[in-house]
This record gives structure tokens, C-alpha cells and sequence, in this order.
């Protein structure tokens, strides 16, 4: 095989990308890539023979809406799906890594600190199996300056090969992914722009989001500006749902409705709408693993009242989850042992099968704790992710029951509590609902998506966040 310089390579068109990594970022932005560029051949390798196994089957292992029509499009066409992992690396000449960087669950940094030992490991098997210049562009989560070492690994492992690193985060949001990577607010490209070959590399990828993107919502930076870009953004997200739940907190106890505050809130135009809908907290991979990566950056450069700050946003989401629990459980006269409750979603949102950090799991697990007999639906998660969320050795399987309908959920139940805002749990029947209950019967609505006056006047005794609860009475 002919070896090109470093120039040809970075100039020649890109006809062939392979991503590692096969989760949900991976998979869906190469479907979503080889959909938009029909001439670029999109291999996604993975070393888990079952993810591999899922994308080349009926049943995705990622459920976002519209993906499987774009799977189905372009799979065998110019997306392949390989367990061949040193093959694609060699056949390619742009590599997307896209494996998943948790936070530690030890050692320096624990519990702040991404754990990115599946960075190191791809970027040493590009090394290793790398002919000729390649660019190699991160599109997993990273802290600032991890194109660097990526870079340095490459540097002194790839046999004379001259590699770029490119930072291009990912701002999916689950439930919407293939919307937000068919029309992106915006996409980052950040590398080396005082190099010739950094500026190369930065064109080459940019003519690629060309094909579909328009050039004013392309934009290029720095690779460390790049990279602080995805977490400042995700923690400026956070900030606005904690405050609001925050708000929400205060709206309980004086007879605010926050969803009034909300509303004028959001109406002053240098705020805007989003995000400020009150709820029982956020979840999902990022939010938490980004603001904790924040977390211990601004330790490590000793920028404490920085870090106490970002610290703030996950405290405010984590009591906003025990105070949910706290009032369903005054509300059941301060025991749920024994009583039978309804957990209505499991997902963290709505959309999406995912339930990584979902509210409703440290909703189950608190009820659960205090002896309550759980019936939980989720219309896309499935009973084995179910389990393994709640897998723990104070916690008796036996006293949990997945349900296959919102109404089999219900039944005989004390409450039903919304932990998911799918939808459809707005269109129930509540008369039947009501009906099959035991009595008195409880809604905890978590987010905020029914019509509790309806409710009410059907029967129920509803609680909702963000809203003054009625007074409780305790019958000892």
C-alpha cells in the first residue's frame, strides 16, 4: 500500500469514518451521519459482540424516535456495524471515539472525576493499528485537555504517523437525538488552529457537517475551548432546572404555583422558556458525570468557591428527589410499609429507554427502603434493566412487581406516582383508574403533566411539585 504524507492525507476527501463506540451516542450519529453523507462509507466497531448483535437486529439497542427508519436506510448501504475494531481503524480516515467516560468509582478523584480509561485504551489501539495519518476526533464527554493526552499517546506509539485530535462533543438531547443531529442548534470543531495541519484537520471534518449543516451554525475553536464548551453547557442547563426546583420548593410551602412564576419568567427575553419546568430532578449520563467533572477541575486548579458553586446544582437535584419521597410518604399517614404503590415511567425522561441517574430509581429505592410494595411500568424499558437498577442487598425483589399496562400498575394500589412525563399517562382513564384502587387514593404527580383539578373532583388526593399541598393529618 502507497504511504501518503501527512498533507495528502489531511487534504484528500473523506470517503471512509469508522466510530468506536456503539453506544448512544455512537450508533445514532453514525446512522445519522451515513443517512446525510451517502458517499462516505460509516463503519461503528464496538468490542461487545451484544451491542453489535442488537444494532444489526429489528430490536435497536437505543430507542430514540425516528431512529429506526434511519437504520433501516442506511444499514448495509454505507453503515456497517463490526466487531473488527483494528480493521476499521486501519481502512479509516476520520475516527470518531465515542466510548463512555463514567465518572471514578475510586482512586484520585472518586466520585467527581471522569474515569477515562476506555479514552486511553482506544487511543492506544489507534496507535497500534494506524497506517498512515489519521484524524481522530472525540466525540465522547471529556474534560478539558483530554485531546492532549490522546495526542501524546498517539504521538509516542504511532510508528512516524502524525495524527490531529479534534474535540466535536455531542449536545444530543435523548428522546429528541435524530432530531438534534439532523438540525443541530450548532456543531463545535475544536483543534489545533495555529497549526497548517490543525487547520486542515478542522476543514476536513467541517466539510463533512457541510453537506447538511449550515456554515453559520458550524463553529470553530480551540480544542480546550471545545471541550469546556460541552460541560459548561450542560451545567448551565442543570443550574436552570435546580433553581426552578428551588423555586418550586418555596412555591409549596407559601401557595405559589410554579408554574405561574415559571411562565412570567420565562417571558422576560433575556431568560427564555426552556428548561424552567418544575420537576422531581434531572437525570440522564451527563448532567450529574459533567458538573462533577466540573466539580474537580475547579478543585484541581484550586478554584474551591467555584466548586462549591457547580456542587450546589446536584445537592438542590438531589434534595428536590428526597422531598418528593418525604411527601408521599407524610401524605400516606408517614408509612407506606406494606402499602401498594405505582411507579408510572422508569426512564429518566420521556422518549428514551435510558436510566442512568433516573429520579424514579431513588424514588423506588426509598419507598422500597421503607417497606412499600412497588408495581412499576415503563413503556420502553424493559424488566431486566428494571431489575438491575434496583439491585441492591436491602432491597427484596419480591416485593416488586413491572407491570405490562398503566392500569395493571394501578390496581389495588394506595397511589400511583408519575416518575416520567411519557405522554400518554395523560390520556388514562382515571375514573377506571380511580375505581380499581384501594381509598383513600393518592396521585404524586412528579412532573407536573396532569390535570390535578380533573383529578381531584374525581376523588383523588393529589400532590404535585411545585404546588401548596394540602395540610396533612396525621391519624395516629
Amino acid at each position: 500500500m502507497k504511504q501518503v504524507s501527512v498533507m495528502e492525507s489531511l487534504s484528500s476527501p473523506v470517503t471512509r469514518i469508522c466510530c468506536i463506540g456503539a453506544g448512544y451516542v455512537g450508533g445514532p450519529s453514525s446512522a445519522v451521519l451515513a443517512l446525510k453523507c451517502p458517499d462516505i462509507m460509516v463503519t461503528v466497531v464496538d468490542s461487545d459482540p451484544a451491542k453489535i448483535d442488537a444494532w444489526l437486529s429489528t430490536t435497536l439497542p437505543v430507542y430514540e424516535p425516528g431512529l429506526d427508519a434511519v437504520v433501516n436506510q442506511v444499514r448495509g448501504r454505507n453503515l456497517v456495524f463490526s466487531q473488527d475494531v483494528a480493521g476499521a481503524i486501519h481502512d479509516s480516515q476520520m475516527i470518531f471515539i465515542s466510548v463512555n467516560t463514567p465518572t471514578k468509582e475510586f482512586g484520585l478523584g472518586e466520585g467527581r472525576a471522569a474515569d477515562l480509561t476506555n479514552l486511553e485504551i482506544v487511543a492506544r489501539l489507534i496507535a497500534k493499528h494506524a497506517f498512515g495519518s489519521k484524524i481522530v476526533v472525540e466525540k465522547s464527554t471529556v474534560p478539558v485537555r483530554s485531546a492532549q493526552s490522546i495526542s501524546k499517546i498517539l504521538r509516542e506509539n504511532s510508528n512516524g504517523f502524525r495524527h490531529q485530535v479534534l474535540s466535536n462533543p455531542e449536545f444530543l438531547s435523548e428522546g429528541n437525538a435524530v432530531r438534534d443531529l439532523t438540525n443541530p442548534d450548532r456543531v463545535l470543531i475544536g483543534g489545533d488552529e495555529d497549526s497548517e495541519e490543525g487547520r486542515l484537520a478542522i476543514n476536513a471534518l467541517r466539510d463533512v457537517y457541510l453537506r447538511w449543516v449550515s456554515p453559520d451554525k458550524i463553529l470553530t475553536m480551540s480544542t480546550w475551548s471545545s471541550e469546556l464548551s460541552k460541560l459548561a453547557a450542560n451545567a448551565f442547563l442543570a443550574q436552570r432546572i435546580s433553581s426552578i426546583n428551588a423555586i418550586g420548593c418555596i412555591c409549596e410551602e407559601t401557595g405559589a404555583e410554579v408554574g405561574q412564576v415559571a411562565k412570567a419568567v420565562g417571558a422576560d427575553s433575556r431568560l427564555g422558556p426552556s428548561f424552567l419546568q418544575a420537576s422531581l430532578g434531572f437525570g440522564g449520563s451527563c448532567f450529574q458525570k459533567d458538573i462533577l467533572s466540573l466539580v474537580y477541575l475547579s478543585e484541581s486548579l484550586g478554584l474551591n468557591p467555584i466548586a462549591s458553586y457547580f456542587s450546589a446544582i446536584l445537592k438542590m437535584n438531589d434534595y428536590t428527589k428526597s422531598r418528593f419521597c418525604q411527601t408521599i410518604i407524610e401524605s400516606l399517614f408517614n408509612t407506606v410499609r406494606g402499602k401498594r404503590i405505582a411507579i408510572l415511567g422508569f426512564a429518566f425522561k420521556a422518549n428514551t429507554g435510558d436510566t442512568r441517574c433516573s429520579p424514579a430509581i431513588h424514588v423506588a429505592k426509598t419507598l422500597l427502603s421503607d417497606g412499600a410494595l412497588l408495581r412499576i411500568y415503563d413503556p420502553k424499558v424493559s424488566e431486566a434493566q428494571m431489575r438491575r437498577d434496583l439491585n441492591h442487598p436491602s432491597i427484596s425483589q419480591d416485593n416488586i412487581l413491572f407491570c405490562d399496562d398503566e392500569y395493571e400498575a394501578c390496581r389495588g394500589t394506595h397511589a400511583f406516582v408519575v416518575c416520567t412525563e411519557w405522554p400518554q399517562f395523560r390520556m388514562l382513564d382515571f375514573h377506571r383508574i380511580y375505581r380499581s384502587m384501594d381509598k383513600p387514593a393518592y396521585v404524586f404527580d412528579g412532573r407536573r403533566i396532569l390535570d390535578i383539578p380533573s383529578l381531584t373532583s374525581i376523588g383523588f388526593h393529589c400532590e404535585a411539585v411545585g404546588r401548596r399541598t394540602t395540610k396533612i393529618e396525621h391519624i395516629m
